[in-house]
């Protein structure tokens, strides 16, 4: 999912070029929504790597104890 990220992202940094060069409101819109869109894949990303690194921990045995480490 983060290679789509940043596939988004070229393809926004074109658009912003694009937009750039002509002067053209069209182009800078479907920069914003493309940007957006690798945003919002980014912050799902993230949040399912770290749900699976929670569950990883939590499921794992840990020794008892008061001077166990963590």
């Amino acid at each position: 999912m983060l290679v789509v990220t940043l596939a988004l992202a070229a393809v926004g940094f074109g658009l912003l070029v694009t937009a750039l060069t002509t002067g053209s409101v069209i182009w800078a819109w479907g920069c914003i929504i493309v940007c957006v869109i690798g945003a919002v894949l980014l912050l799902v990303s993230a949040l399912t790597l770290r749900t699976e690194t929670d569950e990883e921990a939590s499921s794992s045995s840990r020794p008892g104890g008061r001077h166990a480490k963590h």
